[in-house]
């Protein structure tokens, strides 16, 4: 099995990555154009989560994580943000992704921690107009940060 993904990552060819997968061309062309025809409007969807992870995520999680934040940069498409980068921290932030994924899911959202205990960083991206949705939406995230 090793061996066969390591193939499939030095070859890249799609019809390598279907074979591998056992995905025929048609599920894979479905699957891709799936992806890509699918177009969230820019508002939250609270009810995307349960009642119990709701609550866990704006009343618990979302104040959690403003008062923790370290700092902020701007980017051409969003926002990254900067948080501790101890154990607790990074698991409080991957179960606060994985229901924003839900209510958000316009949103690009990705984790990076640095290499020899660095820095941590929640990175929220998108396409055309994310940018401002976190203005608006996000704006104690930033303004905490600052």
């Amino acid at each position: 099995m090793i061996a066969l993904l390591a193939v499939v990552t030095v070859v890249g060819r799609s019809a390598d990555v279907r074979a591998a997968s056992g995905e025929s061309e048609s599920q894979s062309q479905l699957s891709a154009s799936s992806k890509s025809t699918r177009v969230s409007p820019f508002a939250c969807d609270r009810v995307a989560l349960d009642p119990a992870a709701r609550t866990r995520h704006f009343d618990e999680l979302g104040p959690i994580l403003r008062r923790s934040i370290k700092g902020v940069q701007e980017l051409p498409d969003g926002y990254q943000f900067q948080f501790p980068s101890d154990p607790e921290t990074i698991l409080a932030i991957a179960e606060w992704a994985a229901g924003e994924r839900l209510c958000c899911p316009f949103f690009d959202i990705q984790l990076h921690l640095e290499a020899e205990g660095g820095l941590f960083w929640l990175r929220l991206t998108g396409r055309e107009g994310t940018k401002d949705f976190i203005k608006v939406d996000g704006a104690e995230w930033i303004k905490q940060a600052r």
